[in-house]
């Protein structure tokens, strides 16, 4: 049942706990403006404060819009049952990833939760819980301030920044200078791709132009970068280069996967879980690459 409380009333200190997204927070503005708060946030009210948990977007747009009493649902009468309810209901919430994983982490950290605990509570594996907390812990504070804050998609993150990390010679501290310079300007992940291969494979003068903040222009010298003696554009032989790296991590995960020095469970209960995604995407990989094979052989 929800209730009207005061907006001044929330303790706001999950708020780095959320994803922020501009775009979306201009959305629910104009949509409060409009027909005011149609969803009641969400929080725990302790005997310390009343701590808002979900509802952080709408918290905002009820202080420019000048709402000072808000719809309102309790989820407990302390912090950590009212992290699980909300993460139990994550799909409902859109909880991210990463924002699953930030709670997992104070789940385990701050609440004195075991990983057991936590994943019977949430009904989820010990693998899920252990991937969550791994995740946020390899995230330098470069990062993790860029992702949170929004200046920086987690698309490219998870999908391309990750992958270069595999790359021997790429230190987190280039990660860190690479998210620094193209964080916050309004990049689309396309662009944010082709300036992470040449920050990443491309020569030293790319790589200093775009730590000096040249993003326009080396965007322009890639675009403009003529084919080479072999007849390949930029774009084919970042594409070259990584079917090479494919089929070197193919040869070395299908020899590794044999070897008897794998025992422990922590391993394959996280292996288990990687394998799975893995193999759910073996159809569409092998229908695509038969497909380029076919094409690429009759050019």
């Amino acid at each position: 049942m929800s209730e009207f409380v005061e907006l001044s009333s929330f303790d706001l200190r999950y708020e780095s706990h959320r994803l922020r997204d501009d775009g979306r927070e201009a959305r629910v503005l104009a949509s409060m403006a409009q027909r005011g708060i149609e969803k009641p946030l969400e929080g725990v009210d302790t005997p310390q404060a009343r701590f808002l948990l979900n509802g952080f977007k709408r918290h905002r747009s009820a202080e420019k819009l000048g709402i000072a009493c808000v719809p309102y649902v309790s989820l407990g009468s302390d912090e950590a049952t009212g992290i699980l309810s909300l993460m139990r209901a994550s799909t409902d919430h859109g909880l991210g990833l990463l924002e699953q994983a930030r709670f997992v982490d104070d789940l385990l950290t701050v609440h004195g939760m075991s990983l057991t605990e936590v994943a019977e509570t949430l009904g989820r594996s010990k693998a899920w819980v252990s991937l969550r907390r791994s995740l946020l812990a390899e995230l330098s504070g470069v990062v993790r301030e860029a992702l949170f804050r929004g200046t920086f998609p987690v698309y490219c993150y998870l999908y391309t920044l990750r992958s270069f990390k595999r790359v021997n010679g790429v230190t987190p501290e280039q990660i860190d200078r690479f998210v620094a310079a193209v964080a916050g300007r309004g990049l689309s992940v396309r662009e944010i791709e082709l300036l992470a291969d040449a920050y990443f494979r491309g020569p030293a003068s790319l790589r200093e132009a775009i730590e000096a903040g040249k993003l326009g222009w080396s965007l322009d010298q890639m675009k403009q970068v003529p084919q080479d003696q072999e007849g390949c554009s930029e774009f084919e032989r970042i594409l070259l280069a990584d079917l090479e790296t494919l089929q070197t991590y193919l040869r070395r995960v299908l020899t590794k996967s044999l070897d008897p020095r794998l025992t422990s469970r922590a391993f394959y209960a996280q292996a288990n879980l990687l394998s799975g995604a893995l193999l759910s995407q073996l159809p569409t990989f092998q229908e695509r690459m038969k497909e380029f094979h076919d094409r690429s052989g009759q050019a």
